[in-house]
């Protein structure tokens, strides 16, 4: 606890794009073009891009696709993931590390917080990005390590085991909603970061506990509040 009787916190997972790393992948461009896919193997014109992340849309795609169109179902899936892969790739090859993210990763290993990172992205991006994520971080989930990504808390649940930190003595942070809804789901304190597409507005709407500009920010203050 610290003095003002608040549990310390002893554990981080972060999110990865837009939190940790510049934010490069085009989400509206990627949905756009999963519809032109999905089209050429049943009439979908009817269909408006939805709200929902692009791989539960496959999702729903698939769903309707098996109706009119079930032998079809397959080819489109696995086509769908390639397509997916193939824009994390080139959004990997240009982005980069924000400036302070090895910084406050080795601050907080100093400090004995253990850090993880979960990420929606596949584990090969990640590692373009962040070749010596290991050196700085204490565990690493992606999409291809996991049955279920978040907001299925179960995503941060496993990597909270990794790093052997309760959910109570846990932090998540992200620049996402549903960062701070997996980590609402899997009963930890949750932190938006506005450093990448959405806005301070958004996350405090989400439920976040704390806001900040960037992950740097967020760790001052947190320092200022003698949580960490």
């Amino acid at each position: 606890m610290n003095g003002n009787g608040q549990k310390k916190i002893l554990g981080i997972v972060f999110d990865f794009d837009g939190t940790l790393a510049e934010l490069h992948l085009d989400f509206a461009e990627m949905k756009r073009r999963l519809n032109v896919l999905a089209g050429r193997y049943c009439d979908l014109s009817a269909v408006a891009l939805p709200r929902m992340p692009a791989l539960e849309w496959i999702d729903s795609l698939c769903a309707r696709m098996s109706r009119v169109n079930p032998e079809a179902c397959g080819d489109f899936q696995k086509s769908a993931h390639a397509l997916i892969l193939d824009m994390e790739l080139e959004a990997a090859r240009r982005g980069r590390l924000f400036a302070f993210s090895r910084t406050i990763l080795e601050e907080l290993k100093r400090a004995g917080i253990q850090t993880a990172i979960i990420t929606r992205n596949c584990e090969q991006a990640v590692r373009i990005v962040f070749p010596d994520l290991e050196d700085h971080c204490c565990g690493f989930l992606s999409r291809d390590h996991v049955p279920q990504v978040k907001p299925d808390p179960d995503h941060l649940l496993r990597a909270l085991r990794l790093i052997a930190v309760e959910p109570g003595s846990a932090l998540m942070v992200g620049d996402h909603p549903i960062d701070i809804q997996t980590g609402i789901r899997a009963g930890v304190m949750t932190a938006g970061v506005y450093s990448g597409n959405a806005s301070r507005k958004d996350l405090v709407e989400s439920g976040a506990h704390w806001t900040a500009r960037d992950c740097c920010q967020l760790v001052m203050e947190l320092k200022s509040l003698d949580l960490i």
